[in-house]
């Protein structure tokens, strides 16, 4: 399988490990055996044809730049003048997150999808913004196309939803989906912080970024349930449909106000009647009252009722594993229809 990987941050370095540290493991049960023939960031891109190892990258990006691979082509343009001339089966995309205007995740899936390249991607951006316009190319172009690390990290958001799916119908969703929040809340109600501190507290254990905004704003939380209501509801919105409030306005003494009446506060994001994002007071007891940083979405089906996954909805190991879940099905189908 010829791959190209856009971004070596945290998620796409993790993934190069796994991929190196599991090879046999990963070829024994599933036959897959990536090869990496593109490898992009922000310093450039660089190509080979054999294909460059998971330990030479790696080796090379800890050294300070990967344009000096031994032995591969150094690109002058970028990935996106490459993809129309790589031959690969796949692209990874696990570049950062763009909600403004998704960019250069969009242009990158877009060109791959058009060479009739099957696509993974982690970025959230491009499906808030245009998660129908790409199904609909993939489709039309045959392309398979996966996102499972884009809502829950590591945890199988996705496929747990198929299988609540199946033999029913799943009316709505609702979820605890930003694990920054989360631990701000969390913080707030057991410690009875006021939120700039609990804010600067998760700051400092790596919880949240320099520039939290995306979080405390709720938009990362839109982001998600956007691709949720698109993907598992097949409706088609983007993240301007979504109605957002963040944490920022919680106050102390709204979180006591809500102990007091033996609920807590959680961020939750909605899709059914309305796609919505906002701080709920919610019973102790309810299953989305997850603690820390830790993930629940929870689905509503017609017959069935209701069911929950819980889990680390964040981190590079943990969405590393949702890319490799991707490439073995990807593997899997193009087995079958051989």
């Amino acid at each position: 399988m010829r791959v190209a990987l856009a971004g070596l941050g945290v998620v796409g370095r993790s993934l190069l490990e796994l991929v190196r540290d599991r090879r046999e493991e990963l070829l024994k049960a599933y036959g897959l055996n990536p090869r990496f023939v593109a490898v992009a960031d922000k310093s450039g891109a660089v190509a080979r044809a054999t294909g460059i190892s998971p330990h030479e990258i790696l080796e090379q990006k800890r050294r300070g730049g990967i344009t000096g691979i031994e032995g591969a082509e150094v690109k002058s343009g970028t990935l996106l003048d490459l993809l129309g001339e790589l031959d690969i089966d796949v692209y990874i995309d696990a570049t950062p997150t763009n909600i403004v205007d998704g960019e250069p995740s969009y242009s990158l899936i877009r060109k791959a999808i058009l060479a009739r390249a099957d696509v993974i991607t982690v970025n959230k951006g491009p499906l808030a913004l245009a998660f129908p316009a790409i199904r609909e190319l993939a489709e039309r172009r045959g392309v398979i196309f996966r996102f499972s690390g884009t809502v829950g990290g590591g945890m199988p958001v996705l496929e747990f939803a198929k299988e609540c799916a199946r033999a029913d119908t799943i009316v709505a969703i609702e979820g605890v989906l930003n694990g920054t929040t989360n631990f701000i809340l969390t913080r707030m109600e057991e410690e009875g912080l006021d939120f700039p501190t609990a804010l600067k507290q998760a700051q400092e254990l790596g919880y949240a970024e320099r520039d939290p905004t995306l979080d405390i704003k709720g938009l990362d939380t839109a982001c998600k349930i956007t691709i949720l209501a698109n993907a598992v509801l097949g409706m088609k919105v983007t993240l301007h449909d979504v109605e957002v409030v963040g944490i920022d306005g919680v106050a102390r003494e709204d979180i006591v106000d809500a102990l007091k009446s033996g609920e807590v506060i959680r961020l939750i994001g909605r899709a059914g009647r309305r796609l919505s994002v906002m701080p709920e007071r919610i019973p102790k007891g309810d299953t989305l009252n997850v603690k820390e940083a830790m993930n629940a979405v929870r689905f509503t089906t017609q017959y069935s009722g209701r069911h929950t996954i819980t889990g680390k909805g964040a981190g590079g190991y943990e969405t590393a594993t949702a890319i490799l879940r991707d490439l073995i099905s990807i593997k899997q189908r193009r087995l079958v229809e051989t």
